[in-house]
């Protein structure tokens, strides 16, 4: 397997095991030139859909040891002969430098498209509860969106007619790679693949309506694009200590650090096991800092032809345009 190394402040280490065929074409995180194969430590998802797994890869060392039945790898696919081919034929592809294509030839898909569950936590940055001059949660705050919000990298969001309150929220996403229930903190993060970008977008007049029933102005169409890559956990040096920006037009609106975060990804991904079974593929969304729109002064909402980035270190940058 070929090791890909990018510039400095990518993504780096782990080789990537990836089975599907032809190579999978790759964009930089962050840029919008040119694509490129997968690089070690990540995992894109171009053109290509279907069942949960089938374009989606565990990357990293520790691929294919220890795992189980379920648990997330490169997913069925053949005997060990057919994957050495299917290696000889990825190595060649590379050495040739024939493997790069123009960016708008290439649609770059979310790294995961088809997930059991998305799973969402409310209020868990500190600095995005004094913004609100709300109290810290004892507990974490969980709802959902459906899997159908999910959109591309670089893909367009819808803005609904039902809404005039189109909000922006950059957070962290968890994929899960390995089934659990009851799962210990001391060992939570074993379940966890890797990590991705994703914007939590949120109808406030939905969201605050109804009792405040969170779903119906968070599960939209389109109001959750994620990318641009699945990195894996072995490819970040500290997940918790990680800085995590959004800008609209150009205009920062986010700046934060994962450091903010109030209930660390092994406490979350316990507490969220105790009521449901987590499985490969699931998302965890982990909350967004201050500086959404709803508690500008005056308020700021998504407008159509806006332009919304976020972005995480290590893990990327995604920019959708809203219509």
């Amino acid at each position: 397997m070929a090791a890909l190394s990018w510039r400095r402040g990518a993504v780096m280490a782990a080789a990537a095991r990836i089975l599907a065929t032809p190579p999978p074409l790759s964009l930089h995180p962050g840029e919008r030139g040119k694509a490129r194969p997968s690089a070690a430590g990540s995992h894109w998802r171009c053109c290509r859909r279907g069942p949960a797994f089938t374009a989606l890869s565990l990357v990293g060392p520790r691929a294919g040891a220890g795992t189980r039945p379920g648990d997330l790898h490169a997913g069925g696919a053949g005997s060990a002969r057919a994957e050495r081919g299917v290696t000889r034929r990825r190595v060649t592809a590379l050495e040739s430098s024939q493997h790069r294509l123009p960016r708008e030839t290439v649609r770059l898909l979310a790294p995961v498209g088809d997930p059991e569950k998305v799973i969402c936590v409310g209020l868990n940055y500190c600095d995005h509860c004094l913004e609100q001059n709300v109290k810290i949660p004892r507990e974490p705050i969980i709802f959902n969106k459906f899997p159908s919000t999910i959109i591309g990298p670089f893909d367009d969001i819808v803005h609904p007619e039902e809404s005039s309150e189109v909000d922006w929220e950059v957070e962290l996403a968890a994929v899960i790679g390995k089934k659990g229930r009851h799962i210990e903190e001391s060992s939570a993060l074993d379940h966890v693949v890797g990590f991705t970008v994703a914007n939590d977008v949120s109808a406030r007049d939905w969201q605050m309506r109804n009792g405040r029933q969170w779903l119906l102005g968070k599960t939209f169409d389109t109001f959750c694009p994620l990318g641009p890559a699945l990195v894996t956990k072995e490819a970040v040096a500290d997940v918790h200590n990680l800085r995590i920006r959004c800008s609209v037009n150009g205009q920062l609106m986010q700046d934060s650090s994962t450091s903010q975060l109030i209930f660390r990804l092994p406490k979350l991904i316990s507490w969220v096991s105790r009521f449901v079974t987590l499985v490969p593929g699931d998302i965890l969304l982990t909350g967004t800092p201050p500086g959404v729109g709803a508690f500008q002064k005056p308020p700021v909402f998504l407008k159509r032809g806006d332009e919304v980035q976020c972005e995480i270190e290590e893990l990327g940058t995604i920019c959708n345009k809203v219509v």
